[in-house]
């Protein structure tokens, strides 16, 4: 059976703007699915230089996505999954990123409907405001 994940972040979050977006040269941002001990999160990626083949670069924003399990351990969570397509069925080639998703933010701030989080990647702030709350049904695996 699926595991129950944390009643805390189950439901979908949506980060609604990025702090300082017009200084920064790129930034993401995210749109999670916490359900049950699982994660979905889409990436809408805004970028002024081209870090990627000019097919790729799509006027400097694109999508990605990724999917896999959670956990939340004291004020810390934790994502690892795989980098798909926009169906969420594996991705082994194309472009931006490919293979595995591995992310740890801090959480900074929690109430009911917003979180406030800190990539402990880049330092990047990502402020989420909670779009439809949900309950997690285990399903058999």
């Amino acid at each position: 059976m699926q595991g129950e994940g944390a009643a805390l972040v189950q439901g979908i979050w949506g980060q609604d703007s990025t702090a300082h977006a017009d200084k920064l040269l790129s930034y993401t941002r995210h749109q999670f699915r916490f359900s049950c001990d699982s994660f979905y999160v889409d990436l809408t990626t805004h970028s002024k230089v081209n870090y990627y083949e000019d097919s790729c670069f799509n006027n400097g924003i694109w999508k990605e996505y990724a999917k896999g399990v959670y956990t939340l351990r004291n004020d810390s969570l934790f994502l690892e999954g795989t980098y798909t397509k926009a169906n969420y069925k594996q991705k082994v080639s194309g472009c931006y990123n490919n293979g595995r998703y591995i992310k740890a933010f801090l959480i900074q701030a929690k109430a009911d409907s917003s979180m406030t989080l800190m990539s402990l990647n880049d330092q990047r702030e990502v402020q989420l405001s909670l779009k439809e709350k949900t309950t997690c049904i285990p399903q058999k695996l």
